[in-house]
């Protein structure tokens, strides 16, 4: 079972996303809290593998509730839930290291997906999420022209099994799923990306997917 803990302040909507996880026999919500902090403690109490954390929230909103969970339950994931008018807040939360971004009013189907892949140790963007963004990350066309041409040389250094990894990662797949699509073991997956991860500059999954993105290595398909 994949336990989660889904933190809103608006009971309605936390309402919709329990009935949409629960239509998951493998996924279990533990607990739910309305704001910043009772997600931190109830994280402390249940020790969720994934933690559902709405941007905004009283008394501490989902990014400082997320840092705080990483420092003290590292081993609980953070899935983001975002709308398109909360652009602002991706930056700080891609520095704090969340695994995933999905939209409130995204497809059910990407939640389900989300929690599975970050439950499994991958990272989680929404095609429509890193599309956005990727657009908050470079202000102006030109910036976003400047990362674009930045993260197709950075992806040029790779070798091209690498960049097939990547671009999986981009599509947010685990490292079984990786292995099985490219036929690889587990731990030869791994091995590539700690190579590719060393060679892009980047830490974590996340900002691997991200540059993924920006490379343009994941096509709709994937």
């Amino acid at each position: 079972m994949i336990r989660v803990l889904l933190a809103d302040d608006e009971a309605m909507v936390r309402a919709g996303v329990r009935a949409i996880l629960e239509t998951d026999e493998t996924i279990e919500v533990v607990a739910e809290a309305a704001d910043g902090r009772e997600a931190v403690e109830a994280v402390q109490r249940h020790r969720p593998d994934v933690a559902l954390l709405d941007v905004r929230m009283p008394r501490m909103d989902g990014l400082a509730a997320g840092a705080e969970i990483a420092r003290t339950a590292p081993e609980t994931a953070r899935i983001m839930l975002t709308t398109f008018s909360e652009d602002a807040y991706i930056a700080r939360a891609l520095g704090d290291g969340a695994s995933g971004f999905l939209l409130k009013s995204g497809d059910p189907r990407e939640l389900l997906a989300g929690v599975h892949a970050v439950a499994d140790g991958a990272a989680f963007l929404s095609p429509r999420v890193a599309q956005r963004v990727i657009a908050e990350l470079g202000a102006g066309t030109g910036d976003r022209m400047s990362r674009a041409a930045d993260a197709r040389a950075k992806v040029a250094t790779l070798t091209d099994r690498e960049r097939d990894v990547m671009a999986l990662v981009g599509a947010g797949l685990s490292n079984a799923e990786i292995g099985r699509r490219l036929h690889l073991v587990e731990g030869t997956v791994k091995a590539y990306l700690s190579s590719a991860f060393g060679r892009l500059g980047v830490r974590n999954r996340v900002q691997a997917a991200i540059l993924a993105h920006e490379a343009g290595l994941v096509s709709e398909d994937r």
